[in-house]
């Protein structure tokens, strides 16, 4: 994921920040407990798109 890209990404649901989880291919709103997937290299940022989550890529997000 190209990190210039993910600094200006956020929520389409809070505005609030994503932080990528590389494992699961998806970028995550931790506010909102929202993962939203990554296909074929394109954030998919569609609210009913997203998952439910309750992992967290990394803790001191």
């Amino acid at each position: 994921m190209n990190t210039k890209l993910l600094d200006i990404l956020v929520c389409p649901v809070c505005k609030g920040p994503l932080k990528y989880d590389k494992e699961h291919q998806e970028l995550v709103c931790r506010p909102d407990r929202l993962a939203y997937p990554i296909r074929d290299g394109i954030p998919i940022l569609w609210e009913d798109q997203a998952q439910k989550v309750e992992r967290f890529p990394d803790e001191s997000f």
